[in-house]
This record gives structure tokens, sequence and C-alpha cells, in this order.
């Protein structure tokens, strides 16, 4: 139900206010030659179609991330994800000069998921399984390695090209067309699948690697696809929207307030409160500076800022208690 009132909110609510009455003749009898009518199936409806997916997206993904690393403070960024989309989107505005949302979305993935894969690889495994510790420790050092080569493009870049990489880095959904849904529905699809077919295997992993093997569990495997579900799912968000910081983070310890620990309930309730809280940041962000835009990035990190505050406070009274 929040939900669908914010895919309304994220379609009536902009620079230029569309009452539902308008919403809903537009969806049943759309006129070509009514403005209001154009704004909703080239602007709107797209922006809140990407909304709703890159969220899902991000909230599935910190949900697995959570659990393969045995942290609940992990986030999809820790594993290098986010830079490496960053990297590639920087090389192809600069050096291929692409200035295209549609173009460079597949570099953002391609980046994203060579980001996965290197702390995959670097992390490494010990007696047949993945040590937590290893993939966030390589997934900090290799976001770092990373992040100063994206800096180093930056500084040498011209300032037609920064002002393309800011609109992406800055996690607008401004500007997002049915085509960058398309991809990143596609993308949603197969990683939230292979996802939740590994569901009740990440309930084993969250015990610990001893007692997992002692129940049987090819703690690896399910590790590794579980990696390649994060890449998926991250790396698609990213390559979208840019890199949203802190939602990863956030919905997965909403939906344990809600519906527990359980994955085959926790990931698609992640997903739902991931997208929730994306919709409700770009709604924010139309409306508090009017009549330019705050990206649904920056208020997201406000968002969950205070969203963590009270949740520490909670957890802290409970202990208390």
């Amino acid at each position: 139900m929040a939900l669908a009132a914010l895919m309304i909110l994220s379609i009536v609510v902009g620079s230029r206010s569309i009452n539902l009455t308008t919403v809903i003749s537009a969806v049943f009898q759309f006129d070509p030659l009514n403005d209001e009518h154009l704004v909703m199936w080239s602007l709107r409806i797209p922006r809140t179609i990407v909304g709703i997916l890159a969220g899902f997206a991000l909230g599935t993904a910190g949900a697995v991330t959570q659990s393969v690393t045995r942290n609940l403070l992990a986030e999809p960024g820790v594993l290098g994800i986010n830079a490496g989309a960053a990297l590639l989107v920087i090389a192809g505005i600069v050096v291929l000069g692409i200035d295209r949302i549609d173009q460079y979305v597949w570099l953002g993935f391609a980046g994203a998921a060579f980001g996965g894969v290197a702390v995959l690889a670097l992390g490494g495994w010990q007696e047949g399984a993945f040590d937590p510790t290893r993939l966030l420790l390589a997934g900090a050092g290799l976001s770092a390695a990373l992040g100063s080569m994206t800096g180093v493009i930056i500084i040498n870049a011209p300032l037609a090209a920064l002002d393309n990489f800011r609109n992406w880095a800055a996690g607008s959904l401004e500007g997002r067309d049915f085509h960058v849904a398309f991809v990143l529905a596609g993308a949603c699809a197969a990683g939230f699948l292979l996802a939740m077919s590994i569901s009740s295997r990440l309930n084993v992993i969250a015990l610990g690697h001893d007692v997992s093997l002692s129940l049987g569990a090819k703690t690896s495997t399910t590790m590794c696809w579980a990696g390649v579900a994060i890449s998926i799912l991250a790396g698609a968000a990213t390559a979208a929207i840019g890199p949203i910081v802190f939602l990863g983070l956030a919905a997965p310890h909403l939906a344990r307030l809600f519906f527990g620990s359980d994955h085959r309930s926790l990931l698609p309730a992640s997903g739902l409160f991931g997208s929730c809280i994306l919709l409700a940041a770009d709604v924010i962000g139309r409306i508090i500076a009017p009549p330019r835009e705050v990206p649904a990035g920056i208020v997201v990190l406000l968002l969950g800022g205070v969203l963590f505050v009270l949740m520490v406070r909670r957890f802290a009274l409970r202990r208390s208690l």
C-alpha cells in the first residue's frame, strides 16, 4: 500500500503538478496532443518504474550482502560494485565521448560486474569457503584503488564530461527512460530469481561456517552464487541511476523488524522497502528546493542517516531491557 501511494505521488508531484484525473485519462485514453500526457509517458512513468526497480534491486542485494559477509553493517558498495561502475562510466564519458544514459548504463553494468568478480577473486577462500572478513578487506582495497583511478580521470576530464558524470554520480532518477527501465527490469528479474533460489542456503550460512558445514551445506558454492546475484542486482541499479549509498544497508534492517530473518521472506521484503525508500527520496527531492531538484541519492543519505540512528537507539533500548 505504501509503494502504491508513492507510485501515485511520483507521477503527480513535480515542478509541474498533474492531477489524478489526468493521470487516469493518460493511462487509459492517451492523447499525444496533450502535453501533460506526454510528460507522464516520457518522463514521470519511466522515472517511477526505474525508481521502483532500482530500489528493489539495491534492497535485495543489501540483504544478500549482509548474509554472505555475516555483517549487518555491510552493503553492496563495500564489495567494489560502486567503484567499478564509476570507473567505467567516467572512462566511457571522457575517453569514448558517450553522453547518453542509455549508452553508459552498459558500461556501468560491466564495471559493477567487474568489481564484484574481482572482490570474490581477491577475497579467495579458506577451507572450502569464502572468509567474510577477507571479502570485506578485498572490497575496501579494491574500492580505494578503483576510486583513485576514477579521481585521476576526473581531474583531467573536460567540464562537459564532468557535468554528465556528476548527474550520474549524484544518484539521480531524472532523465531515465523506458530503455533504461527495460535493461534494469531484466537484470532485476534474473538477480532476484537467483537470490531466491539460494535463500534457504543463505539461512544456513547465517548460522556460521562451522555449523553450515556440519549441516552439509556447500558454503563456497552458495557464496559464489550470492556474489553473482549481488553483482547483477546492485550492478544494474548502480549503472542505471548511479551509486546510491546506504539504501542497501537500511532496507534489510527495516525488513527484519517486520518480517524476521528468514531469507525466503527477508529478500522480497528488503526489495519492497528499498523501492519505497528510493521513491520517497525522489519525491522529496523534487519539492524541497523548487524549481530545481535534489538528487535522490543525496536525500537517501539524509533519510537513511536519521533512520539508522532511530534503529540503533531501538536496539540499544532492547539490550538495556
